[in-house]
């Protein structure tokens, strides 16, 4: 069992001590310290083409990834296991005065002390076994684990049969341009060196699924996640009339009532269940305040999955986007009917009926009513909103659909289904091929190994259930699943690419085995010194040479 619980608390401060935060300097700085970090071990001043500081590809900031390598010299093999984790943090403004310690464990840890907090939390911290600040559980922790790793194996070659990768992205907060760009460059390896990819090993936190949860997870694959958009068009008016029209808002609260925690929309797979679709936005898109009702409201929500595919996504929202239409129509003319009585005022009865189209069908639709003009027209317009850069993906996609929806004929009352940011796609691993059995039955074997030596359960899971880098390493979903992002991401292609065939030609089975704690993305996030700094990376290691073996 390797001694190495000092050495990854101290590579872990070390880390946490550079703050930085996604889409800030931060990450170059960091970067730059990793990759001098690395390229003073003897092995990569030997080699330095072993350790690459990579600039990230179609990216509006300057920041890097640092991909490092050693051969073993054991036994000759081609086999490779690819270690990754991230290197950004979210921010750390919910440190509120403490902002100034939240890169600093032992200053906070000494400020803490001091100051009024919950229960378990002052339990862990008098406890001497939790280290507190910002990316100490998510996930410098882990990276310390794997740079652990790497440098164990740069001094020790002749005890690694096959070859040990280890990727430390940027980006992964965000927007995932850090693993993204490390596909062509893993790609390239794999030619350069003969690397045969066996296996990936993530390292991002774990925690308690509920509270009382005494177990330590590890995960095989990890979920998906998706953000549905519905770009709702209404029937205007002045609000002195406001039965002569349609206000989209109506239908917009409809709709979130619809879909926001239903559990019809929970994707179950292996006995394990995603939670509910939420809803992350719900807005009009009137510019300033007039007396007219809206002429279109925009929603999107998150949606996990586990084993649907982005176009049985679109299918299902779209039936539950007929019910909300439906049901606001069917609320409107009651409200309506009972007004006219109220007032001595005749009824007339409501003209529109439930629309609800994809963005593909839209667009497709209007290639065929309006041809080449229509085409031109709007990747002319794709053109000049790139040049506000204020813009993100989901505001970008909206303003494309709103402007597509000019071009339509019949502009009456409509829903319009469509993703409007990146897709992480799910992965399972099951056993399915050769990979994928092998790097489980070298998990089974590194939990057997040591879960004599740990008190806590160590329980194997399917699914990572957060959103991580893990979901572009490999792809569980089939060329009609990609093509439905593809043709319903209105930004795609202007504001937002994948090469999916970059996945697909790395497409290594990946687990997690990462640092468990507490409070990730919060105030008091600490992780666990015993689990993490000293059965996380001697699992990992186990995991390794299992798979690597002939």
């Amino acid at each position: 069992m390797l001694n190495c619980r000092e050495d990854i608390y101290f590579l872990t401060n070390q880390l946490v001590n550079i703050e930085s935060i996604v889409n800030t300097d931060g990450e170059k700085e960091i970067s730059q310290a990793i990759h001098t970090l690395i390229s003073s071990y003897s092995y990569f001043r030997d080699n330095p083409d072993y350790c690459i500081k990579q600039q990230t590809i179609n990216d509006d900031r300057e920041r890097y990834n640092v991909i490092a390598f050693v051969k073993g010299t054991k036994k000759k093999t081609n086999k490779t296991v690819i270690l990754m984790g991230h290197l950004d943090t979210v921010g750390i403004d919910d440190f509120n005065h403490l902002k100034d310690k939240a890169c600093y464990p032992d200053e906070l840890y000494d400020a803490l002390k001091k100051e009024p907090i919950p229960t378990l939390v002052e339990q862990h911290l008098h406890s001497k076994e939790y280290m507190f600040g910002r990316g100490v559980l998510d996930m410098k922790s882990g990276v310390a684990s794997h740079l652990y790793l790497l440098k164990y194996y740069s001094e020790h070659p002749e005890e690694l049969e096959g070859n040990l990768v280890v990727v430390v992205e940027c980006d992964e907060e965000d927007s995932s341009h850090g693993i993204l760009s490390s596909l062509p460059l893993l790609k390239s390896l794999k030619e350069e060196h003969q690397f045969e990819y066996v296996g990936a090993i993530n390292s991002d936190f774990v925690s308690p699924r509920y509270e009382g949860d005494p177990n330590r997870y590890i995960y095989k694959g990890t979920v998906g996640k998706l953000l549905p958009s519905f770009f709702i068009t209404g029937a205007e008016t002045h609000v002195g009339s406001c039965f002569e029209g349609l206000d989209p808002n109506f239908i917009a609260a409809e709709l979130t009532k619809q879909i926001n925690y239903n559990p019809e929309l929970c994707n179950e797979a292996f006995g394990e269940t995603t939670v509910p679709p939420v809803s992350l936005k719900q807005m009009d898109l009137k510019p300033s305040y007039t007396v007219q009702t809206a002429l279109a409201a925009y929603v999107y929500f998150n949606f996990f999955i586990h084993s649907w595919s982005p176009k049985d996504v679109l299918e299902k929202l779209k039936v539950q986007a007929e019910i909300a239409f439906t049901n606001a129509l069917e609320t409107f003319k009651n409200r309506y009917q009972l007004f006219s009585q109220m007032s001595n005022q005749p009824f007339i009865d409501v003209p529109w009926q439930p629309r609800v189209l994809t963005y593909e069908e839209m667009d497709q639709l209007l290639m065929a009513e309006h041809g080449d003009p229509y085409a031109t027209h709007m990747d002319d317009f794709k053109q000049k909103l790139l040049l506000d850069t204020d813009l993100d993906t989901r505001m970008f996609s909206a303003k494309v659909v709103e402007e597509a929806w000019k071009w339509m004929n019949d502009r009456s009352p409509a829903i319009i289904v469509f993703y409007s940011s990146l897709y992480s796609p799910r992965i399972e691993v099951t056993g399915k091929d050769e990979l994928e059995k092998n790097l489980i039955a070298a998990l089974d074997n590194a939990v057997n190994k040591f879960q004599p030596n740990y008190s806590h359960p160590i329980v194997t899971r399917n699914f990572f259930p957060y959103i991580s880098d893990m979901s572009f390493v490999a792809l569980s979903d089939d060329e009609e699943g990609i093509n439905a992002v593809s043709s319903n991401t209105p930004c795609w292609g202007s504001k937002l690419f994948v090469n999916y065939q970059d996945i697909r030609e790395i497409n290594v089975p990946v687990i997690n085995i990462g640092p468990y704690g507490f409070d990730a993305h919060k105030q008091y996030e600490r992780v666990e010194l015993s689990y993490s700094f000293e059965i996380v990376p001697n699992l990992t290691n186990e995991v390794i040479r299992k798979l690597l073996q002939s």
